[in-house]
């Protein structure tokens, strides 16, 4: 095992209700593009689906993108175990059914035209992937549609993250595996190409940290040095005008379940 000198500062652990998760978590979205790109081709999923009874968002985390889906449906239903997550997603949608339990024990109270499964995947073993997936497409109303969203694995986020976790995450084979053992349903993988951009390197690095936090730090020993992100942020993000961007591309497989009678 190696050894840590005394003037080592390994990465944080960070705890999705903890401040420093939260403040990394507002550094985030300030800098990025995310939330306007992702949430107008989500608006194009939904005005291509037939019906807009229900919304299931699992993982809903603190609403942002609940919420806009939301306005599209008569009923959102929103899935979000953490207890921090929960207090601000009630907040951004107060008319939605908040359902605590986690993936593996909820019970939707029906099927719903639109399943969005967003960035949850990093907290499931790999090896359940096809039974989380598969219980997200059994709520997924004959017509409807399920959306998973995951970082690209080539992305320089994710490059990032396999340097120095050797984590990598590949929504096409669990897509492949999919297709083959459903090949009724109509399936779809796309790319979304994100951006987040910052003047200030200390920004970025903890912008870095909070994406390197996509992997099981826990499990991770010894931790990488916060010197060595800095470094890598500073060789790999670093633009000519002083600035950085950490490129962050999306992976979305829309599954469009076969209607009655297909």
């Amino acid at each position: 095992m190696e050894t840590r000198t005394a003037d080592s500062n390994p990465l944080r652990v960070l705890d999705v209700s903890g401040a420093a998760y939260r403040h990394a978590f507002e550094l985030f979205l300030a800098g990025t593009d995310e939330k306007p790109l992702t949430h107008a081709r989500l608006s194009e999923v939904v005005e291509g689906l037939e019906h807009r009874r229900m919304l299931l968002d699992l993982g809903a985390g603190e609403g942002r993108t609940t919420a806009h889906l939301g306005r599209y449906f008569e009923r959102t239903v929103a899935v979000e175990p953490s207890a921090a997550m929960r207090g601000k997603l009630r907040l951004a949608c107060p008319d939605a059914l908040v359902l605590p339990e986690p993936l593996d024990r909820v019970r939707p109270p029906g099927p719903a035209d639109l399943v969005h499964l967003s960035h949850v995947l990093y907290y499931v073993p790999p090896e359940d992937w096809p039974r989380t997936v598969g219980r997200a497409l059994d709520w997924t109303a004959p017509g409807g549609a399920l959306l998973v969203v995951l970082q690209n694995p080539d992305s320089p986020c994710m490059r990032m993250a396999a340097h120095f976790t050797g984590v990598r995450y590949d929504l096409r084979p669990l897509a492949d595996r999919l297709r083959e053992r459903e090949p009724a349903h109509a399936y779809a993988l796309e790319t979304l190409d994100l951006h987040y951009r910052t003047d200030r390197l200390d920004e970025a690095v903890d912008v870095a940290e909070f994406m390197v936090n996509v992997a099981e730090l826990t499990a991770v020993d010894p931790l990488p040095d916060r010197a060595d992100l800095a470094a890598y942020v500073q060789d790999h993000f670093a633009r000519p005008d002083g600035s950085y961007e950490i490129g962050h591309t999306q992976d979305m497989l829309t599954v469009r379940r076969a209607g009655p009678g297909r």
